[in-house]
């Protein structure tokens, strides 16, 4: 069977990816005991009605779920099921803004405590099962059609012929660094367009700015050693069966030299034939 674990932060959007499983055919379940989860596959599996699909919601709700989790997905895998972790998370200052709106109590929240207490004991007990996770997906920016487009999208394992989708994403560093990366460069020590009074308008998907930032010898320099890094480290995530991996490039403003990199990246891994997502979080915003 192939088990989707639907977990994360309280207010991260996990009931609107409940709905899209739903929607694609899991049989899903919100909340079961952590110590139900090898009996509960066991007869799923056993079953006439041939479930292949199976999704679990566990969070922080069950307290019971933090202890153990790791010899239990191990338990599953070992008897021949495949387990996928997903993530959901979101900044502090979303989180707050969604329970303020909902007007709901967060769970971990303590007698006469704030939201922004509970949230940040929540990221604590919840840190070991994050960095577990096969997919950590940062709903700050998303919609709830996005969000479902998204979800979908992973779902469906749209995965290149090298067996990884890599998700290629420029940022700001005003803007905060993007939840969901697997890997973050910074590459502010470049020479910036922004200074460029001729430049300064337009992105990094220009001609222009991207000949201005690309006849730098620090640009070849890096590229050069960066490139020969993920050449190390692709194989490596493959073979802890890693199928998407979220790489970010961050600049001052996210408008012109973290998107000539992330551009760059595309075509160094188009020529590895792995299948590449594009995303330029800020290049608006400049």
């Amino acid at each position: 069977m192939r088990i989707v674990i639907i977990t994360g932060l309280s207010g991260s959007g996990k009931s609107t990816a409940v709905r899209v499983l739903e929607d694609e055919g899991f049989f899903c379940l919100d909340n079961l005991p952590i110590t139900l989860f090898p009996t509960f596959v066991e007869l799923v599996d056993k079953s006439k009605d041939k479930v292949r699909d199976v999704a679990l919601v566990m969070d922080i709700r069950g307290r019971d779920f933090l202890e153990g989790y790791e010899q239990v997905f191990q338990q599953i895998r070992d008897a021949g099921h495949t387990v996928e972790i997903i993530f959901f998370d979101a900044t502090d200052e979303v989180l707050v803004r969604r329970f303020s709106e909902t007007r709901r109590r967060h769970p971990v929240q303590e007698s006469g405590g704030s939201v922004p207490e509970g949230i940040h004991l929540e990221r604590e007990l919840l840190a070991g099962l994050r960095r577990l996770a096969t997919l950590v997906i940062d709903t700050s920016e998303l919609n709830v059609h996005q969000l479902k487009e998204l979800v979908s999208a992973r779902l469906k394992g749209e995965e290149g012929p090298a067996g990884m989708t890599v998700h290629l994403q420029s940022f700001g560093y005003r803007y905060g660094i993007p939840l969901e990366s697997d890997l973050v460069f910074d590459v502010r020590f470049l020479p910036n367009p922004h200074f460029v009074p001729e430049l300064k308008p337009f992105p990094g998907t220009d001609p222009q700015v991207r000949g201005f930032v690309m006849e730098k010898p620090a640009t070849t320099t890096f590229l050069a050693k960066l490139q020969d890094m993920l050449d190390f480290l692709l194989p490596a995530y493959r073979q802890e069966g890693k199928s998407y991996l979220t790489i970010s490039i961050g600049c001052t403003g996210g408008r012109h030299r973290s998107v000539v990199i992330t551009e760059q990246l595309r075509v160094y891994f188009n020529g590895r034939n792995v299948q590449t997502k594009i995303t330029h979080r800020d290049v608006e915003k400049g």
